[in-house]
């Protein structure tokens, strides 16, 4: 039971208290312990041992402290379970159908006994919600085409689909005459490793009213749309081929800051904006920053503007989480964010000598080319049968190889020897010591057993990271997004024992993986741990994917002094964990 569970069943309670018509407070109550389990670096199994560790949790009084206790010794929520056996969990489906809120549920229980989607698709075509207050024909289509576009597309999509997409939108959008500036909003804007939908804000002269009609036309008209979900007269929703919901919204300038603020979000970052602005005499809404007074306009063109009138200095949309961020920026106590361009090296990498598709020289190129002074070169070891992984002689002819390529590019890149090792089921590494004790980098990963249960995984884990050669773990959670979710694991044990090593947690930049998540590396942070990030290429082409990696830092309020390789090579190295000295006598030594 892990944190994001546990806020889960939360907000699932909240949600049925509202159908149930149960009192707002209680409501709101279960609803901001939900952010708060969802958010806090605190290990919520582990805390609810002590009811006092919980109650230091912003948003976490004593009943909903009860709650987690509740959850972390059953599983279950007992007030969730009542709800459940009183309406049936076909409920919590309905109210993931677009524009459907808990509101319009408890309607259409009460009015017919609907409780589920396949319910509510029958009572459509029978006639059965005909007289319902707001159920006319028009809204009874956009209730068939919701439940259509959420049996076609349930679910999610990965940064990388969502950014690839964007950038088609906006090359697409940019060769209308008068669009000058398409900028993407909503959780792609703000970083986040997955996104259900795609804000794509737009402005320019095209966007004034009197053009708009022809602009609305031309984005409707784009190639890859499935369909068209609605047309208004600044704005287009559509389908992708894929399945993505796309929002493109024609703004004019004089308020295109506005927007931006509004539909970057996060809701909760917004809502906590609003109150300040109403506790400082305005009101913030998609359109200005405007005095209650009279309604005039205060700022809207810019998000400098408006969050320098409201006292603040501007953040990052990585930021916008409500995390305490609007309380630094009041403050001016933002930190210095890490960049890219901060980055020094990238060292998880696999050439063809394993399961990559270029060779050492060619991965080396491609780091120079990226600007980097150092890389390294960490295939798989031979427990990973299917990638031909290496075995302790292959390892060691491949180490040379390496060194070879580091002494041709005569200093303009330099390239670390390494091994992506693998952890066991029982937590030993499948390479000797002595032909790990000669590598540079040493990342140890989980490839399989995924199944192992919490304790017999951690336990796993903490054996790998005791080897005094392992220098780095890779891929923490071991999960894919919206493939495999993270195996069981006692992360924060294992943050700890890691700190007390040095040994550094890798951040995964491939956007499949990006693990550790942005919640997980703020705790490792707060525990001391060492932070490394990397794009785990498997292509050469694969070095571009760092930004996404990055985006995931920024999220998680790192600074270019919580990465270790940010630094030189040099420097670097000396970050990592001690190596011990290499046995004299040892076998397979070929040590440089």
């Amino acid at each position: 039971m892990d944190n994001p569970t546990m806020a889960r069943l939360l907000a699932e309670t909240a949600d049925l208290l509202e159908i149930d018509g149960g009192d707002r407070f209680r409501i709101l109550s279960y609803r901001r312990a939900a952010e708060a389990a969802e958010q806090t670096t605190v290990d919520l199994m582990a805390a609810s041992a002590e009811t006092a560790r919980l109650l230091e949790i912003p948003g976490i009084g004593k009943s909903m402290a009860t709650n987690l206790q509740a959850i972390a010794a059953t599983g279950t929520l007992p007030l969730r379970d009542e709800l459940l056996a009183k309406y049936g969990a076909g409920l919590l489906e309905l109210l993931k159908l677009p524009g459907m809120g808990p509101k319009t549920v408890a309607l259409f229980w009460s009015a017919a006994q609907i409780a589920s989607i396949d319910q509510l698709a029958e009572a459509i075509e029978t006639g059965r919600l005909a007289g319902l207050p707001r159920m006319g024909e028009k809204q009874l289509e956009k209730l068939r085409k919701g439940i259509e576009d959420y049996r076609r597309s349930a679910g999610r999509f990965r940064i990388d689909e969502a950014q690839e997409a964007a950038e088609r939108l906006e090359i697409y959008l940019l060769a209308l005459p008068g669009i000058e500036r398409v900028t993407p909003a909503g959780s792609l804007r703000r970083g986040r490793e997955t996104a259900g939908d795609l804000d794509l804000l737009v402005t320019g002269p095209a966007c004034a009213p009197e053009h708009t009609a022809a602009a609305v036309e031309y984005v409707a008209a784009y190639p890859g749309i499935h369909d068209i979900i609605a047309k208004g007269e600044n704005k287009v929703s559509f389908h992708l081929s894929s399945g993505m919901q796309v929002d493109v919204r024609l703004l004019p300038a004089a308020s295109y800051g506005a927007a931006l603020q509004y539909f970057t979000g996060s809701k909760a970052h917004n809502v906590s904006l609003r109150q300040r602005a109403l506790k400082m005499g305005y009101t913030l809404s998609e359109w200005a920053l405007a005095r209650l007074d009279d309604g005039s306009s205060v700022a809207a063109a810019t998000e400098e503007e408006i969050y320098g009138a409201l006292g603040m200095d501007w953040m990052s949309a990585e930021l916008r989480e409500n995390l305490g961020e609007i309380e630094a920026a009041a403050h001016h106590a933002l930190p210095r964010l890490i960049e890219q361009a901060d980055l020094r090296g990238d060292v998880h990498m696999h050439t063809h000598a394993t399961d990559g598709r270029n060779s050492i020289r060619e991965m080396a190129e491609a780091g120079l080319a990226a600007g980097y002074r150092y890389i390294a070169i960490t295939d798989h070891s031979k427990n990973l049968a299917m990638t031909n992984g290496l075995d302790e002689t292959r390892a060691l002819e491949h180490m040379e190889r390496i060194r070879e390529v580091n002494r041709e590019m005569e200093g303009r890149i330099r390239v670390f020897t390494g091994i992506e090792v693998d952890i066991l089921a029982d937590g030993a590494l499948d390479l000797d010591d002595e032909v790990l004790a000669q590598m540079d980098v040493v990342i140890a990963s989980v490839h399989s057993h995924f199944q192992q249960g919490r304790e017999e995984m951690t336990a796993r884990v903490l054996r790998a990271i005791e080897n005094p050669y392992v220098r780095i773990l890779g891929h923490p959670t071991g999960r894919l997004l919206l493939r495999r979710e993270p195996f069981a694991l006692d992360l924060g044990a294992v943050l700890r024992r890691a700190a007390e090593l040095g040994v550094a947690m890798e951040h995964n930049a491939a956007p499949e993986r990006l693990d550790l998540n942005d919640r997980d590396m703020r705790l490792a942070k707060e525990l001391g741990c060492k932070i490394v990030i990397d794009t785990d290429s498997h292509d050469a082409r694969h070095l571009g994917k760092m930004s996404y990696g990055v985006r995931q830092l920024r999220r998680a309020w790192l600074g270019p002094e919580d990465v270790l390789n940010t630094r030189g090579p040099e420097e670097f190295l000396a970050a990592l964990r001690a190596r011990p000295p290499l046995a004299k006598n040892a076998p397979f030594s070929v040590q440089a």
